[in-house]
């Protein structure tokens, strides 16, 4: 099995200007080949900067970033690495570049300088893992918030990217948008094996990940699955940030004497732990 670190972050620090305060701060990350990894962090944690670093938007001021075994320091190699380590932003309408959807999904190829025979293929499939062939033809402003950011992915997948950086990319959008969007990514990341890094808001969004990180003041506080994160529910108030609602619900029913198991993060999770404390024979069958 191939173990290689996908993104290696050693000792990484990052300063806008001199003589201020780190944005990140002595950051140490191993993201291992088709990981889902979720990072959260309150405004101004740093959680945007580590994304714009795995990008090479940045080079780390301190230490090394290293993304499918390249280094992002390397100018000559920040095309390559883009190329493999795919970014979407938060606003859908800042990524969209032509009139058209395939067009638009064409760009980056054109920057790359692929054949335009191996780029149709490309593009159609690419827009077929979005499930927006049917839009290829459509001008992007006619699409919904969701729409125009699973347009922003094809771009990405017709790349053939190793790794998509979503930084908040749903936070503009609607709830059955943000869901088009995240279910899109996840399936990617099953069905293709993509690593994916998802900067993210949500609470409810980062419980589907495999692995959290929780990134306060610059520095990587936490790293740990969603159960183990999010049952820290008091460690995770003192960093400003909230836990899923039915962790909340379970932790505060604990405390009133409930004997309910660590590690529950959906309704479903909640429903079937209470079922077996006050149904335990149904539970059993």
């Amino acid at each position: 099995m191939h173990t290689e670190p996908q993104i290696l972050l050693k000792d990484v620090s990052f300063t806008y200007e001199e003589d201020a305060s780190p944005a990140l701060s002595h950051a140490s990350v191993t993201i291992r080949p088709g990981e889902f990894v979720a990072v959260l962090g309150h405004n101004g944690s740093g959680k945007s900067t580590l994304a714009k670093l795995i990008n090479a938007l940045y080079q780390p001021t301190e230490g090394n970033v290293i993304v499918c075994g390249y280094d992002t320091k390397e100018e000559k190699l920040v095309w390559e690495i883009r190329r493999r380590a795919g970014m979407i932003f938060q606003n859908p309408d800042n990524q969209i570049v032509a009139t058209i959807v395939k067009e638009d999904v064409a760009f980056g190829l054109e920057n790359l300088g692929v054949p335009t025979e191996e780029m149709l293929p490309r593009i159609e499939q690419a827009l077929s893992a979005v499930r927006m062939n049917k839009y290829a033809d459509s001008a992007p402003h006619t699409l919904s918030g969701g729409q125009k950011q699973r347009v922003a992915i094809a771009g990405i997948l017709a790349m053939e990217p190793s790794v998509i950086i979503a930084d908040e990319a749903t936070a503009m959008l609607d709830p059955s948008g943000r869901k088009e969007v995240l279910d899109t990514i996840r399936m990617l990341n099953r069905t293709k094996g993509i690593t994916v890094v998802w900067i993210t808001h949500f609470m409810e969004e980062a419980a589907l990940a495999d692995r959290i990180l929780v990134v306060t003041d610059g520095a990587i506080e936490a790293d740990g699955t969603p159960a183990e994160i999010f049952d820290r529910v008091e460690k995770m108030q003192q960093m400003h940030l909230d836990v899923p609602p039915m962790t909340a619900l379970a932790d505060a029913l604990r405390k009133d004497g409930m004997p309910l198991p660590a590690g529950i993060l959906t309704v479903e999770d909640f429903v079937q732990e209470v079922e077996k404390i006050l149904c335990p024979s149904k539970s059993a069958t």
